[in-house]
């Protein structure tokens, strides 16, 4: 992706997705504005993360982001983005950072609703899952206002 890109990150502990996200986008930008001289923002815009409940739901956010390249046509095939996991996980040494994660994957992948509701957590940070899921880690993270509609609520009229 020219102007972001997409982490599938397993935090340890509270805070530590924000402070990994702060040293290793301030470490890119430094270094990309020495090397090219210039200055300004590199990237689109500040990083979104939202919680995923560790079932089929993190394999679908995995689909989402192992088949982005190809559906803003920058590849035919999810294996010749070389920027991507799907690309070094099969053989390569030297992925051994990657982690399988904590559920397996199956060899079906992705489909146009899973890839809206992925969409719809990124944009608003609710977290992705099943309902009773959502509606625990919301309350436990304090991110209720994600599962509330934006703006203010329609005014009741009288009957």
């Amino acid at each position: 992706m020219p102007n972001h890109f997409h982490l599938v990150l397993w935090p340890k502990t509270d805070g530590d997705l924000s402070r990994y996200m702060q040293w290793l986008l301030t470490a890119h930008v430094r270094r990309y504005h020495q090397h090219y001289h210039s200055s300004g923002h590199v990237w689109q815009g500040r990083f979104k993360a939202f919680p995923i409940q560790e079932d089929e739901h993190l394999l679908t956010v995995l689909r989402c982001v192992e088949r982005n390249a190809m559906r803003a046509e920058l590849v035919r095939r999810v294996e010749r983005w070389r920027w991507s996991s799907v690309a070094a996980r099969p053989a390569d040494p030297r992925a051994a950072f990657l982690h399988d994660g904590p559920v397996p994957r199956p060899k079906n992948w992705l489909t146009a609703g899973e890839l809206a509701r992925v969409r719809h957590s990124v944009v608003r940070g609710t977290p992705f899952g099943e309902t009773t899921w959502i509606e625990r880690a919301a309350r436990r993270l304090g991110l209720e206002s994600t599962l509330r509609p934006r703006g203010r609520p329609p005014k009741e009229t009288e009957k």
